[in-house]
């Protein structure tokens, strides 16, 4: 099937299809004759794979070693679920610390009069350092990876 056809068969946009190949998730795509890409089944399995956990907030670097552990039919359950609980971890870090986020956005908003004057306290503390708790960290999944060993991760029931 062409680009436009795995897109809309897995879910995922061409531009991002062209993207996952380009990074090496996919594998390169066969071409016609007139350089067209052409996709199998199996590829368009491995795309909704990767659309599914994309959609559970799995990072690029994440998913390239899911795709390894799914790939490898003799790799021990154990692999896998620890990277699901690394995961989760980083999940509740990013849930707290949005926590933190909205309590002081409520505690400025709280403190803003919202009329026709020009102060402002929402500006005033986004021109202070404001002190949250936590490590600050953008959102985007961009951080090192720490390798975490959780307890009971030796069967994946």
């Amino acid at each position: 099937m062409n680009i436009g056809e795995a897109a809309q068969s897995s879910g995922v946009s061409a531009k991002m299809v062209r993207h996952y190949e380009e990074i090496g998730l996919i594998p390169r795509a066969r071409r016609t004759l007139a350089g067209y890409r052409m996709y199998s089944e199996s590829d368009v399995h491995t795309l909704r794979f990767i659309k599914q956990a994309r959609n559970l907030g799995f990072s690029i670097e994440q998913i390239e070693q899911l795709l390894k552990l799914w790939q490898d039919r003799r790799r021990p359950s154990r692999k896998v679920k620890e990277l699901a609980q690394e995961h989760i971890h980083e999940l509740e870090e990013r849930i707290r610390e949005m926590q933190d986020m909205k309590r002081t956005l409520e505690t400025l908003a709280k403190h803003c009069h919202g009329d026709d004057r020009p102060d402002c306290p929402i500006l005033a503390g986004l021109e202070k350092m404001l002190p949250l708790s936590g490590p600050r960290r953008p959102l985007d999944g961009a951080r090192k990876k720490k390798r975490a060993s959780p307890s009971g991760a030796a069967s994946c029931h």
